[in-house]
């Protein structure tokens, strides 16, 4: 009797998290409706949510916070690092050097140059460094709000098409690649072709949503430089793009995380700015464009919005739910295309972080040593069906919402995009996208 009532409980309080997380990603999707901040929203939610896995798990949830809070904090101070770099670039219009280069003036023609830049960008940058950067040079060529939306969305596709093609460009094949899933040659070679109709088929369809030129807006470009030579621009340019490329260097080197890598980068091009200002007589100490002014311009909304929803995450990853998410799929689907296929779908409300995790500790790497293995059970090999498609599914399924990847929610956050518009416009071609893909992966697979 007593283990009864107290596995009611346990489901009470499971049923309870759930419906609490879905609460708090609609309220989060009707931010404009209801007048809240996405941030605040997701602040609260995060928080609620450890308070009642504080009752519901026996782990120790105060060392089980540290462990999460470690994880987080990686991932926003990596962010920190990489905005301010990129802003610091804008800020002395070193970007203006690359959009004078872009001759197109015609909409649809800059909408597939955008495209295949920011795909191919991201799948040697990871695609939330693609995503600030390629914002940043896109308000420099379209000034209309919606057309920049639209635009956006379509860098958010193409950030993670291209990360899910190589072994460096997103952090879940990063995962695959270290614990030995997947080999490099192998994703390249059966991932990039699905990750490219992934990106054609809303590119295709969101070329006719778009019509004529933009404005020429190399008359306005402004000119507020304090003393800075058009030398010195092409270096700070060279050094922003040069630092973001370090990072992956970096951690291929040392094997330390990002975050050291992009905040070792910071500091010396802090260092720079200080050298380049302090031998200029006329500039004065607190000008704007020195790197303390700077962060000041960072969106800091946007980091503790990272920070709620990856806490909010984790904690229905310690009451088990993910795990118990993933046994279901193993138990009631036995089919590595529709396993993955939904986990896709996932990814685009849960971070695809701890569902790749979660998908990895339930079907663990089969090692093919010589012993008979069955048909389905190839499909966990190294470069097996699976986990190659897991790469696609949990990296590009993230666009079908706009929350649903890192570059979704940064770009969310740096253009104001409103959820419930991405849900009506993009969500629909997103998806036919991600889905042809994987058809696309089905029939080369079985040639």
């Amino acid at each position: 009797m007593k283990d009864t009532i107290q596995s009611k409980k346990f489901t009470d309080m499971i049923l309870t998290i759930i419906i609490t997380f879905i609460l708090g990603y609609t309220l989060i999707a009707l931010e404009r409706q209801i007048g809240v901040s996405k941030t605040a929203i997701a602040l609260i939610l995060g928080i609620t949510l450890w308070v009642f896995a504080l009752f519901q798990t026996k782990l120790d949830v105060n060392t089980q916070i540290i462990e999460h809070l470690g994880n987080t904090a990686e991932i926003l101070f990596y962010l920190l690092g990489a905005m301010t770099i990129v802003e610091w670039v804008d800020t002395h219009e070193g970007f203006n050097l690359i959009t004078k280069h872009i001759t197109t003036r015609n909409k649809r023609k800059l909408l597939w140059l955008i495209a295949f830049i920011t795909f191919i960008m991201s799948s040697v940058l990871d695609n939330l460094t693609t995503a600030i950067v390629m914002i940043m040079l896109l308000r420099q060529l379209v000034t209309n709000q919606q057309e920049r939306w639209i635009f956006g969305s379509i860098i958010i596709i193409a950030a993670n098409a291209g990360g899910a093609w190589t072994p460096i460009g997103d952090v879940t094949t990063i995962m695959l690649w270290i614990h030995n899933n997947i080999t490099s040659m192998n994703v390249i070679r059966h991932l990039f072709l699905p990750s490219l109709v992934s990106l054609l088929i809303p590119v295709g369809i969101a070329t006719f949503w778009l019509k004529g030129e933009i404005q020429d807006q190399s008359a306005s470009i402004r000119s507020n430089l304090p003393g800075i030579s058009h030398k010195e621009q092409i270096t700070i340019l060279a050094l922003g793009i040069g630092s973001l490329i370090f990072v992956p260097v970096f951690k291929e080197l040392t094997n330390l995380p990002p975050f050291m890598g992009i905040m070792f980068a910071l500091g010396c091009v802090w260092i720079y700015t200080e050298m380049l200002y302090n031998r200029k007589k006329n500039i004065t100490r607190e000008n704007t464009h020195r790197i303390p002014s700077i962060l000041s311009k960072v969106d800091y909304s946007t980091l503790l919005f990272f920070l709620g929803i990856l806490m909010a995450v984790a904690a229905l990853q310690v009451v088990g739910i993910l795990d118990q998410m993933a046994t279901f799929l193993n138990d009631r689907i036995h089919n590595v295309y529709f396993i993955n296929t939904i986990i896709g779908f996932l990814s685009s409300v849960i971070d695809n972080v701890p569902l790749v995790a979660a998908a990895m500790g339930m079907y663990p790497l089969t090692h093919a040593d010589g012993t008979h293995l069955s048909a389905y059970m190839m499909n966990f090999t190294t470069d097996g069906t699976f986990w190659e498609l897991l790469a696609y599914c949990a990296g590009i399924g993230g666009s079908i919402l706009i929350i649903g990847s890192a570059a979704g929610v940064v770009v969310m956050g740096m253009e104001k995009i409103n959820f419930t518009w991405y849900l009506k416009h993009i969500t629909w071609i997103a998806t036919l996208g991600y889905l042809a893909g994987i058809g696309i992966y089905y029939i080369v697979e079985s040639l």
